[in-house]
């Protein structure tokens, strides 16, 4: 009894390990934005250029210096797309629901939408060292991601009717020249192609990309503000129960019944289970939404998530699974 004791404990103190210091540091980054050492135009130049510059560099090297041709999991990309779009389908059919329905389309995106990029890559980098098969998730679900947020903000808006097409054609565009899968798509041509890395580029490359994870997690707590949340407390609840809870207990199972185990799985499990992200609230109040729903979603969820993830990231490891 004690040997199993010992051994739930070291998987516990292995999950912390991977969460905690990320929700750390995305505090750290609150606490900077209320004593002033942020402000609401630096932390958009962060995010700015986390996006642009950081994120890409370090997708683009972790791609790169690896063997594509063992990397590549197409059973892996499929799971992830469909995992995505059954999600944002029930989370509609849920919708439905609300009453009144002024925040079906920040509802459903809220829900469906993580924090895949800097949340993702921040867990598999502290239990494994590199990005592993995040790219891979990124690549299956940010374009669906993107694509259906202005579907869904379009046609659920109150009074609308029918798809914004300006918009709509802003975005295809904006997924076509988006940084970050640019940078996991340059790398996948690097890396089949083998092209040699120079020691100079992969020294620059290397410095850019290793500022990539704690400047994101920083600018996202910056950009949290408690004032505007929980207007709708109810839905807000049920929304991020939904997006912490819900999909993982419905597409883990299937994912292990599938083999996906050890950095496969935790990808899965951050696209599934990780926070809603920033930019939910970005798009809402740019599309006519009132987005104090999304900002309160943003907030619970960063917040519970680092006990969530915690949770299931400890029942794969109990399970051997990671």
């Amino acid at each position: 009894m004690k040997g199993k004791d010992f051994a739930a404990m070291e998987n516990l103190i292995f999950c912390l390990n991977a969460t905690i210091p990320i929700f750390l540091t995305l505090m750290l980054g609150y606490f900077f934005q209320r004593t002033g050492l942020f402000d609401d135009a630096f932390v958009s130049r962060l995010n700015k250029f986390v996006f642009n510059a950081a994120l890409p560099a370090l997708l683009f090297e972790d791609i790169a210096s690896a063997d594509f041709y063992s990397v590549w999991d197409g059973k892996m990309v499929l799971f992830c797309a469909a995992a995505t779009l059954i999600s944002i389908f029930i989370s509609i059919g849920l919708s439905f629901l609300l009453k009144p329905r002024d925040i079906q389309g920040e509802f459903v995106q809220a829900s469906y939408r993580s924090s895949a990029a800097i949340l993702g890559i921040a867990i598999i980098q502290n239990l494994y060292g590199d990005a592993g098969m995040a790219p891979l998730m990124i690549v299956s679900s940010v374009p669906i991601y993107n694509i259906m947020a202005v579907t869904v903000l379009s046609f659920l808006k109150p009074g609308t009717k029918s798809i914004d097409r300006a918009v709509f054609k802003r975005t295809l565009k904006g997924i076509a020249t988006n940084p970050i899968i640019l940078g996991i798509v340059t790398g996948m041509i690097w890396s089949v192609l083998r092209l040699p890395m120079p020691k100079i580029l992969a020294s620059t490359v290397n410095n850019l990309g290793r500022i990539a994870t704690p400047l994101g997690l920083m600018a996202m707590g910056g950009a949290l503000h408690f004032s505007k949340a929980f207007s709708r407390l109810k839905a807000t609840i049920g929304c991020t129960f939904l997006k912490l809870v819900v999909f993982e207990a419905l597409f883990l199972p299937v994912a292990i019944r599938m083999g996906f185990t050890h950095d496969k799985l935790v990808a899965i499990i951050i696209m599934l289970g990780s926070a809603t992200t920033v930019s939910c609230y970005i798009m809402a109040k740019n599309m006519g939404h009132e987005g104090s729903f999304s900002s309160g979603v943003i907030m619970l969820t960063t917040l519970l998530s680092a006990f969530t993830m915690t949770g299931w990231l400890f029942l794969c490891r109990s399970m051997g699974l990671i």
